[in-house]
């Protein structure tokens, strides 16, 4: 089944009061993240991005503009979106399983059903036989794999990624950005993620917003019309990282 799902981000502005004076963290912010889609966010620190995905979860709802989810504006944090951070923050004193169940809090399933859904996720991510495991028994890479399975447990519409990989080693990473374009296939999620990695961006994404910071905004918005199957020292592959870092640099 494919996704359904667009997020429509309208001339979306933010600004914070530090000491009496207003500071604009974000100004008009506009683009579109159509059903299904792979978008990431790029640019350098203090540009806004983190602050983004606070506004599209519902954690902050003081803001200017419109941000839309199938149409309707957000308001509030909700189950049909869902998040995962760079650090996995699973619960130390509780399993796998039990970390993963924590998605699913706000269900009225049946305990049939949600350890069903459970187990199937944690499958997904490929952690089966680590269900009664504790967080410090896992790698990095498996606690970060128990989080993306915490985050799409309950089938959010849209998933928010938030340097997901960032604290991993290389080798991990390469690794799991492959898992992520694996579960993305096969959960037909729609997907937002920020990163401050552009080949990682390049690698992964249908298109990548980069952003310029003081105050955040839209640099320029560059579509990756490759296929999946993507090969880093490949022409086309280099071509496209060449373009967001000359708008980043720009």
């Amino acid at each position: 089944m494919l996704a359904e799902t667009s997020l429509d981000i309208r001339t979306v502005s933010k600004t914070y009061q530090v000491n009496d004076q207003a500071l604009d963290v974000l100004r008009n912010i506009d683009f579109t993240v159509e059903p299904g889609e792979f978008v990431s966010i790029v640019g350098a620190s203090g540009c806004g991005k983190s602050t983004l995905l606070r506004l599209i979860i519902g954690l902050d709802t003081e803001y200017h503009g419109d941000i839309l989810l199938d149409g309707r504006r957000i308001d509030g944090p909700g189950a049909d979106r869902s998040i995962v951070f760079q650090e996995h923050r699973l619960f130390p004193w509780l399993t796998v399983e039990q970390n993963v169940a924590l998605g699913l809090d706000a269900s009225d399933a049946p305990v049939a059903i949600r350890g069903q859904s459970v187990a199937e996720h944690i499958d997904l991510v490929r952690l089966a036989g680590f269900e009664k495991a504790y967080p410090h028994q896992l790698s990095g890479g498996m606690a970060q794999r128990a989080a993306i399975a915490r985050a799409l447990v309950n089938r959010p519409k849209i998933l928010l990624l938030d340097e997901p990989l960032g604290a991993l080693d290389s080798l991990t990473r390469a690794y799991l950005q492959d898992e992520l374009l694996r579960i993305w296939r096969q959960q037909s999620v729609t997907v937002l993620m920020v990163t401050h990695d552009v080949e990682e961006a390049v690698y992964l994404s249908d298109k990548i917003v980069v952003m310029e910071p003081r105050p955040g905004r839209i640099a320029g918005i560059v579509p990756i019309d490759l296929d999946h199957q993507r090969e880093r020292a490949a022409a086309g592959f280099i071509a496209h990282k060449e373009r967001v870092l000359h708008l980043l640099n720009h």
